[in-house]
């Protein structure tokens, strides 16, 4: 009991110290459990603990990635994407598998060892790429979007690699495994054969055994985890519904490894199945934290099993490869985001992005070498390259933002436009908001000055005649070619909320004969614009919420008139909890540590929630429409 608490211990203060110092650097939790495992391997090789071992038990966590990937796929959404799925990850995947599987024959290897090499390696790291655009607001730009369609494909396309992947195995390879097995565990594959469904049968019966697993597994999915979670739920126990969760996944996957299966393939395809069912948040919700723990563990039992040795011995030739791998990789993604037209910066975020290997290699790697298809000291190897390939693509990403970025910054930078017209009514923004102001304008006669800093948007504008000029209103020599020293009233409508503050802030200070309309974000954003001054404050939604509450109050049967009245009630109180509040704020001082703040709250809502309350109830007790 003793060795297993210790040995928990190390496992996660390893997992708890690593990773978040590894996210504060911008590597992601992958390389974080890498490193946790880097750094604990001396420990464990003192503890004479069996890595491996941990490894295969911690591999469960792959199959429950798996199955939450299915859980993902709507096939309503996989046709949506399918030709960017099939064109640049099919694409990706197939050249970049040829193009190792060449390299890899050329040092000597036979075919079938090449061919699984160019697989394993064509795969490239979803929890890095993903978590990285995601944190650096790349994932909506095009080259995030192909990214994500290049990584979904690869997620899928590990499915029949798991299958084909035993059908490369070499006889002498595995009558060597045998002899290994045999002698090193005794008895250990007389207790795996006995626990096979189709060992014994002949070619036919295992193809019906594995088509009736199959089937099961869907007929599973679709018509008897309805009823098993209705059942559970009328329980109201929440640790019953993720017991429940675990056993379908485990018995899925114990299903596809009795008939000689990949687990994987089973959960994937139970995920799929399940993705349109009503317990599919469920299900993700209950299994994600059993997932993301146990792969952190292989991770870390990965770190922890790399061979420093043969690294040292042969690191020129191993850095070597990772480089030359990423080169290869990148260089055939270059080539698909020319024939797809991804364009500018989009084209090196997804070339550069996606070179690196991914951390289904380290499972195809283990995969291939119990299936006797890859020698264990060229799996070393290679695991040692996919490894070093995921810590260097930081520096991809690093290269990507200093280098390309500001290029094709500079080269699709326009002009600031020259504003030829000046008005006494100048609009920063025309979005959503801005653009709905400056038309009600336009209807009333009025000629406002519109900028914006989206060229984009400025071409549109112009196919519909609308003129409006480029640049960014947040610019002091910008403000003053519109004529802002003229101006009688200025309306902020840009999207960012803190350059909304320091616009609304610099106009207050310089230019405080402007009369400005600012547009708020939030209420806190209220506060802070009523701080640099601003006192005609308009929250964006506030309005639009009035309305729904008054049609509210009107669809419930009273008259538009007592709905009216009791939502001018409700917005002058507001309107005074507001001033008040923002009189006290001060953004410098958290709201829960500023006294003066929460006095005035407290002051507000004892002196006027009563008379708001007898207000609201004496306009709401008078006879509904159409009643005497």
């Amino acid at each position: 009991m003793t060795d297993f608490l210790l040995l928990a211990f190390v496992f996660l203060i390893a997992g708890v110290v690593s990773v978040p110092l590894a996210a504060r650097l911008g590597l992601g939790s992958v390389l974080g459990y890498l490193i946790a495992g880097i750094v604990i391997s001396p420990i464990l090789a003192l503890l004479h603990v069996d890595v491996v071992s941990i490894q295969h038990f911690a591999e469960f966590g792959v199959v429950m990635m798996l199955f939450l990937v299915g859980l993902e796929l709507e096939p309503k959404i996989l046709w949506s994407m399918r030709a960017r799925l099939l064109g640049l990850g099919g694409g990706q995947v197939a050249l970049t598998a040829v193009a190792v599987m060449a390299v890899t024959m050329a040092f000597g290897h036979v075919w079938s060892v090449a061919l699984s090499v160019g697989l394993v390696l064509a795969l490239s790291s979803t929890a890095i790429v993903l978590q990285t655009l995601q944190e650096k607001g790349l994932m909506r730009s095009d080259g995030g979007q192909s990214s994500f369609s290049v990584l979904l494909f690869q997620d899928i396309a590990v499915i029949p690699m798991l299958a084909l992947i035993p059908l490369l195995a070499m006889p002498d390879l595995a009558h060597t495994l045998v002899e290994n097995a045999g002698g090193g565990h005794g008895g250990g594959n007389e207790h795996g054969a006995s626990l096979s469904l189709v060992d014994g049968l002949p070619g036919w019966g295992v193809a019906l055994v594995t088509l009736a697993a199959i089937s099961a597994v869907i007929v599973i999915g679709s018509f008897l985890t309805g009823p098993i979670f209705r059942f559970i739920a009328a329980a109201n126990l929440r640790e019953l519904f993720v017991a429940t969760a675990l056993m379908i996944v485990i018995a899925i996957a114990l299903l596809m490894t009795l008939v000689g299966l990949s687990p994987a393939l089973g959960t994937f395809l139970a995920g799929v199945v399940l993705a349109n069912s009503e317990y599919r948040h469920e299900l993700e919700s209950d299994i994600d934290p059993f997932k993301g723990l146990l792969l952190g563990l292989f991770f870390m039992t990965v770190g922890a099993g790399i061979n420093f040795g043969l690294l040292f011995d042969d690191f020129l030739a191993i850095f070597g490869l990772s480089v030359g791998l990423m080169a290869v990789k990148a260089a055939v993604l270059y080539g698909l985001a020319v024939a797809f037209r991804i364009g500018g910066s989009d084209r090196f975020l997804f070339s550069l992005g996606l070179a690196q290997a991914g951390e289904f290699g380290f499972v195809l790697l283990s995969f291939t070498v119990a299936s006797a298809v890859i020698p264990g000291d060229l799996a070393d190897r290679l695991l040692l390259i996919v490894a070093l390939s995921m810590l260097l693509t930081p520096v991809l990403f690093i290269l990507y933002d200093r280098m390309v970025v500001p290029r094709f910054s500079a080269q699709e930078e326009r002009e600031v436009d020259a504003i030829e017209e000046q008005s006494d009514i100048i609009i920063a923004g025309h979005g959503r908001v801005g653009g709905i102001v400056a038309r009600l304008l336009r209807g009333a006669g009025l000629r406002p000055t519109v900028i914006d800093y989206s060229s984009k948007q400025l071409e549109m504008l112009k196919k519909f005649g609308i003129q409006a000029y480029y640049g960014d209103a947040t610019r002091a020599d910008l403000l003053h070619a519109a004529g802002i020293q003229h101006a009688k009233l200025f309306i902020i409508a840009i999207d960012e909320k803190d350059q909304i503050t320091e616009l609304a802030k610099h106009l207050h200070e310089h230019h405080p004969d402007v009369h400005v309309i600012a547009r708020a974000v939030d209420r806190n954003h209220v506060y802070d614009l009523w701080y640099v001054g601003c006192r005609d404050i308009i929250r964006e939604t506030y309005d639009s919420s009035l309305r729904m509450g008054r049609s509210a109050v009107e669809a419930l049967g009273y008259s538009r008139d007592q709905a009216e009245r009791v939502t001018a009630v409700f917005q002058d109180f507001d309107r005074k909890v507001m001033v008040m509040a923002a009189e006290h704020y001060d953004p410098a001082v958290p709201a829960t540590e500023n006294e003066a703040y929460l006095a005035s709250i407290n002051q507000m809502r004892d002196e006027s929630e009563a008379e708001l309350a007898d207000r609201m109830h004496g306009i709401m007790a008078e006879p509904k429409a159409g009643t005497a």
